[in-house]
């Protein structure tokens, strides 16, 4: 799980371990020296690999799955809003009466004010995803990533909320998140299943592939933007196909914030207060 919001920031394992590499290698100098840059050479492994695991908190904190008590779990959709996809996902939601979170990018968010109104408006909770969705962002500048972030938390303020929880651009963390998550008060939240459709770009058998991976706890990843070649029936079809078969299976679908016992975002004032474009 993850430190609240307000607490200060721990030493992160990527600290320790880095110190326990360099003390391991000096005190291996004196007597196999031929052994010393090991440690260090393991340690610049893990600090490569690290963040493409998105589960691992290696760099920081991270959020990626509930209790595994009960079978409850929670579904999320990154990189929308999008004018096609959102709304038919808002309506099949609703018709089985399931909540979800909804990641957006600034920008999405900023070119289609009215669907975050109506995300909030059906009572889902939105996530800060990054402004551009820039799947580099973590090998960017300090400067560059907390204006990203930052960015999009002034954007989606005006829709009378603030997000606290944040997930990065395909699930990559980096050894600068932390600190810039950190002063915005923020978590990070990742996912622990995913159907692998790379942004929608997969969709034939998503469904078989989520519960492939789906287990209790889960933070189920999603997307809701058009499909490659624009084949949004399909890609809905999939999505129906597991809000059924999490019932069939006995799965109890909950809001983020309850499976992972903490606000995903705050409300400044009422959403439909909110006025952008």
């Amino acid at each position: 799980m993850s430190r609240p919001a307000d607490a200060p920031q721990r030493c992160s394992p990527a600290h320790r371990t880095g110190i326990a590499a360099f003390l391991l290698a000096g005190g291996l100098w004196p007597f196999r020296p031929d052994l010393a840059p090991w440690p260090l050479a393991i340690f610049v492994a893990l600090a490569l690999a690290a963040p493409f695991f998105p589960g691992w908190g290696f760099y920081l904190t991270v959020i990626s799955r509930g209790a595994r008590e009960g079978r409850a779990v929670a579904l999320t959709f990154d990189d929308g809003p999008d004018p096609v996809t959102t709304p038919a996902l808002l309506a099949l939601l609703e018709r089985y009466g399931l909540p979800a979170t909804f990641f957006v990018t600034g920008e999405r968010a900023e070119a289609h004010p009215a669907l975050v109104r109506e995300i909030l408006r059906r009572g889902h909770d939105v996530g800060n995803h990054s402004y551009s969705h820039d799947v580099l962002l973590m090998l960017r500048s300090r400067a560059r990533l907390a204006d990203e972030i930052h960015r999009t938390q002034v954007l989606l303020e005006r829709f009378g909320i603030r997000p606290l929880a944040f997930r990065p651009p395909v699930g990559v963390t980096g050894p600068r998140l932390a600190g810039v998550l950190e002063r915005l008060g923020m978590n990070c939240v990742t996912f622990s299943c995913r159907g692998d459709d790379f942004g929608n770009r997969r969709i034939r058998g998503l469904a078989k592939r989520v519960f492939r991976r789906l287990h209790p706890g889960a933070i189920v990843l999603l997307h809701d933007v058009v499909p490659a070649g624009g084949d949004s029936t399909a890609w809905l079809a999939e999505v129906a196909a597991i809000l059924r078969g999490l019932r069939s299976q006995g799965y109890e679908t909950v809001s983020l914030v309850r499976l992972i016992g903490r606000p995903v975002m705050e409300r400044l004032m009422r959403a439909d207060e909110g006025r952008v474009g």
